[in-house]
């Protein structure tokens, strides 16, 4: 039995029948000393709100709960249902499960404060809920994110100019937040173990540059990344007044966007808005 009177998740899961799903983007951690890092990456948690995302049978959720969090877990597999609610069982008041897709449920609606949203991560959904909460009116509705992806997406988050990984996603992630790879995970920690690495990134908010829109940064990242390999002066044609814009901050138009740090997107965005 663990601390809170619980079998062992291995256990659970096989007097369940249950098995990760690779239509899920499943993969189930048993290491509880791997999630009890995990779980202390945004710090202290006592009482504190937390969102899940996909908690499978709930590894990462034991370890939250241990932290003392109020933990609110939205998962869209049935099957995993029957552990949840035991869990929920054995912490009182502490954790509320809802079946359904993260997609499609707006999950700020379900606090009345700020969350912590910790989750190992669906591989098939988790750029789109990042983007998403990236995405939030600032200051967002969620105190940080701690999340698991590949590493090659976790890079992309925290890349800098100049480099391969370096993108659409650095630059949605840095420009009002810090965002760093609090750690990595090898796929043999995983069951079953994917064939790439794994990263937990961890995001929080910070004042956002005055006089940028959201909107038109997003506007000019996708379409100078659309076309990465292209001259600015040529991926930017689709954004009107960019290209003009570039010459009045003083940014070269036959340089690349892999090149243009998070800074001078965020000057253009400004001169756009």
């Amino acid at each position: 039995m663990t601390s809170d009177g619980l079998p062992p998740l291995r256990e659970v899961i096989a007097r369940h029948g249950l098995s990760a799903s690779k239509a899920l983007g499943q993969n189930f951690l048993f290491d509880g000393q791997l999630l009890a890092r995990i779980a202390a990456i945004p710090g202290d948690l006592t009482d504190a709100e937390v969102l899940e995302i996909g908690p499978g049978p709930g590894g990462l959720t034991r370890a939250l709960l241990a932290a003392g969090a109020k933990v609110v877990a939205i998962e869209r597999d049935r099957r995993c249902m029957p552990p949840l609610a035991e869990l929920a069982a054995a912490h009182p008041g502490k954790l509320d499960v809802i079946e359904g897709d993260a997609l499609e449920i707006d999950a700020s609606a379900l606090f009345a404060g700020r969350p912590h949203i910790v989750a190992n991560l669906p591989y098939n959904v988790g750029t789109a809920l990042l983007v998403r909460w990236l995405s939030a009116e600032w200051r967002p509705w969620w105190r940080s994110l701690t999340l698991m992806f590949q590493r090659e997406v976790a890079e992309r988050i925290v890349a800098a100019p100049g480099s391969d990984a370096y993108g659409r996603l650095s630059v949605l992630a840095q420009w009002r937040s810090t965002a760093r790879i609090a750690m990595t995970v090898h796929g043999s920690a995983f069951t079953p173990p994917p064939k790439v690495m794994s990263a937990v990134a961890h995001i929080e908010p910070v004042d956002p540059p005055p006089g940028v829109a959201f909107a038109v940064l997003e506007r000019v990242t996708a379409a100078a990344f659309g076309q990465r390999r292209k001259m600015l002066r040529q991926s930017l044609k689709s954004v009107p007044g960019a290209v003009d814009a570039l010459a009045t901050i003083g940014i070269d138009p036959s340089r690349r966007a892999e090149t243009v740090p998070v800074a001078e997107f965020v000057a253009l965005a400004r001169s756009l808005s």
